[in-house]
């Protein structure tokens, strides 16, 4: 297929899932050079196979009780950042855990209405970098060129343990979905991640026994605060293991999986047991280990570093390759340098990181500087603008101890100017130097609690640092080095307005930290 306009653009996307889409809204609306190819014939391709039981664990909070759509966001994890009212996802699903051909149907409708340049049956083969420093990519029978490559390809497939035996496994891409099919069946599920739970859940009222096993403990999100944790909507499984249902969690290596007529004998051993060993016998053996991104498009002159779990990129604080310039990656591949924190691995997440990704590469390629407000440098004013900000934005909340605001004291006008919703060790490394800089994020307390549904509170603003919930922090760099740090206490309606527990206890910080 031929690219609309030809062949050559100063950006070029690959991959039209949400976080494709949602680079290429923001490059159509400030007028870029763009194209977007995707392999598929229509958006959100990934989501048309998974989940395989096709039900997203990304919250949709219809009823929010808030009439400002920048705080609803913070409860639709789904929607896409645009100016259509009609283009929010709740507006095509009211279920909690809506339905995945939902969010497809609403992706197709968001391409469409914002007449975003994606050419689509074109599948990338080969990407190389030229001489004269630009992308070649090799798509279709055609070479596409770009200056500036962002890969929002997705997990390009799953991600298989090096087991012996692990291709007797079915993996989750391929296994049936019915939970009749596993009647009275002994299942052993390979992993503990919310596809394996999801997949046990389907069977739990069907299967004689179901064992999920990875070496470490289960990792519950309401433990962790992460959403790609198990999520609680799982938790029949957990229940049934205490209940004495034979059904359970193991705590093991999988060290061989072998065909034994017609059932399979698994050799594990327990990583919380003094290395005991066992062999254990199923009926089938389900693979649900995750996925990882394909490199093998990467000629050897662009092929990205990966990020020390290897299965994706490494990336430096402006979402760069850490070893190729020029390549960027969206989406779930933005999730390097906040992994198992923030939700850069989910929409909700990374729409916000590629609206700071579209003003990085406008300033970059574009010559467009980093939009900023300017403030007088006094308390009272700076405490107000941090206050509105912490209270209103939904960037701040979805991507907490991730993305900040940032005050910098200009020495020169004695002013402070703001940029909003950067990373905050981009921040820190790009303006942390200037003298006097305040990076503002929202942030979680400590993670180690006995219970976490029986929290002891110190409500008192000195020891706001104590906090458990989401509050505000505010951090003081001085040439580089952070020298102070300021927590605002807890609020359960995450409301910090208290002229005594929140105004007046900023205030004072930051009349000791002004000069």
């Amino acid at each position: 297929m031929t690219a609309p306009g030809g062949h050559s653009h100063r950006y070029l996307i690959v991959g039209a899932g949400p976080g494709g889409l949602q680079l290429s809204y923001f490059l159509e609306r400030a007028g870029a050079d763009y194209l977007t190819l995707e392999r598929e014939d229509a958006p959100g391709g990934f989501f048309r196979r998974y989940p395989r039981h096709r039900r997203l664990i990304s919250l949709n909070k219809v009823h929010t009780g808030q009439d400002d759509p920048e705080i609803a966001l913070r409860w639709d994890w789904n929607s896409l950042l645009n100016d259509s009212p009609d283009l929010l996802f709740p507006r095509y699903s009211r279920e909690y855990f809506p339905g995945a051909g939902d969010l497809v149907r609403y992706l197709g409708d968001f391409q469409r209405e914002h007449k975003l340049n994606v050419a689509f049956g074109v599948s990338v083969e080969r990407i190389v970098r030229e001489e004269d420093g630009r992308f070649a990519v090799h798509a279709g029978g055609e070479v596409f060129r770009a200056e500036c490559l962002i890969m929002a390809t997705g997990w390009g497939g799953p991600y298989v343990p090096d087991i012996p035996g692990i291709e007797l496994a079915v993996g989750y891409e391929e296994m049936p979905v019915r939970g009749e099919d596993f009647a009275d069946q002994r299942v052993l599920i390979i992993g503990k991640g919310n596809s394996a739970f999801e997949t046990a859940q389907s069977m739990l009222g069907h299967a004689a026994v179901i064992h999920l096993a990875s070496p470490s403990p289960v990792r519950l999100a309401w433990t962790s605060k992460h959403p790609g944790h198990v999520r609680g909507q799982y938790g029949a499984l957990l229940d049934s293991y205490w209940f004495k249902t034979l059904h359970g969690v193991l705590e093991c290596e999988v060290d061989r999986i072998r065909r034994v007529g017609d059932r399979f004998e698994v050799e594990i051993t327990y990583t919380l047991a003094e290395g005991e060993r066992a062999t254990l016998e199923y009926d089938r053996v389900l693979r649900c280990t995750g996925f990882t991104m394909d490199t093998s498009v990467f000629d050897d002159s662009c092929r990205p570093d990966l990020a020390p779990n290897g299965r994706m990129p490494a990336i430096r604080p402006d979402f760069r390759s850490a070893n190729v310039d020029g390549l960027y990656f969206a989406g779930t591949l933005m999730q390097a340098r906040d992994f198992k924190r923030a939700s850069s691995a989910f929409i909700d997440g990374f729409r916000y990181n590629l609206r700071t990704l579209a003003a990085l590469l406008a300033e970059r390629y574009e010559g467009v500087p980093l939009e900023e407000r300017w403030l007088p440098a006094d308390a009272e004013t700076l405490a107000g603008d941090i206050l509105d900000r912490v209270n209103h934005s939904s960037a701040l909340w979805t991507q907490f101890e991730y993305l900040c605001d940032v005050y910098v004291l200009d020495e020169r006008t004695g002013r402070v100017r703001r940029h909003t919703d950067l990373p905050e060790d981009y921040a820190v490394g790009r303006f942390g130097d200037e003298g006097l800089c305040l990076t503002v994020t929202l942030r979680w307390g400590r993670q180690e609690q006995p219970d976490v549904f029986a929290i002891r509170r110190h409500p008192t603003p000195e020891r706001a640092h104590e906090s458990a919930f989401l509050h505000p922090v505010v951090r003081v760099w001085r040439d580089g080095e952070q020298v102070a740090e300021r927590h605002l206490l807890e609020d359960l309606q995450a409301t910090w307005r208290d002229p005594v527990r929140h105004v007046a206890p900023l205030h004072d910080f930051l009349t000791g930290q002004l000069p």
